[in-house]
């Protein structure tokens, strides 16, 4: 059997990684059937246990199913990132991004739609889009991947967390979260998918995700 570490981006953040929460301790010290003879094992005798197995009320938890007992998987987390600093972060990446597009398009000549065939211009536009999808989607993941962070939320003190465990999101995790936010910005709706997508994060509770981070399982979170 190899004994070799898995490779970079396996899914599992590192162990090293300073972000991430340490596991919670066991605070229940042992069974509840070692307590002594008619004692409620839990705790007062107004608590009993919901019938069939069921969540005592009021519902808390994490609803992507990563905590068990009502657990709140933003607990230890720096606080939720602020959506409009998250726009404004998106702002100065899609603006620092969008020059490199420009650029690359102009140098590969794709970007002039000075013909009347169809067809050329069908294929100028899927090659700009194409080159579109890639740039966004690679910076997203391999600078998110590193650090949690972008350029622009580096500047407006942001980062990317796993809801479950508030590490640095994996490659995979990333890719997925690009994904969702660049292909339709990309093929199809341009700005009012990334409208659409990180306005989600305005309005949805408790955790404030966009819908990219819905799909990914992860939050923005302060990193003041």
């Amino acid at each position: 059997m190899s004994t070799e570490p898995p490779p970079n981006g396996s899914g599992q953040p590192p162990d090293d990684d300073p972000f991430r929460k340490p596991p919670p301790t066991n605070q229940g010290g042992g069974s509840p059937y070692d307590m002594p003879q008619g004692q409620n094992p839990y705790g007062d005798a107004s608590r009993t246990p919901p019938p069939y197995g069921g969540t005592p009320p009021p519902y808390s938890g994490d609803p992507y199913g990563g905590g068990h007992g009502g657990a709140d998987p933003l607990a230890g987390m720096p606080p939720l990132a602020e959506s409009g600093k998250r726009v404004l972060a998106r702002l100065i990446d899609m603006v620092l991004i969008g020059i490199i597009v420009g650029l690359l398009s102009w140098a590969f000549g794709i970007t002039g739609f000075d013909t009347d065939t169809d067809d050329i211009n069908a294929g100028k536009q899927a090659a700009s889009s194409l080159l579109t999808a890639v740039l966004y989607i690679a910076y997203d993941v391999i600078l998110t991947a590193r650090t949690g962070q972008t350029l622009g939320k580096k500047l407006m003190k942001l980062r990317v967390a796993n809801l479950d465990n508030g590490a640095t999101p994996s490659t995979q995790t990333n890719l997925v979260r690009a994904l969702v936010l660049w292909v339709p910005f990309a093929f199809c709706c341009a700005c009012i998918w990334t409208a659409i997508c990180g306005g989600w994060s305005f309005f949805d509770k408790p955790y404030k995700q966009g819908l990219h981070d819905k799909a990914a399982k992860t939050v923005v979170v302060s990193s003041d």
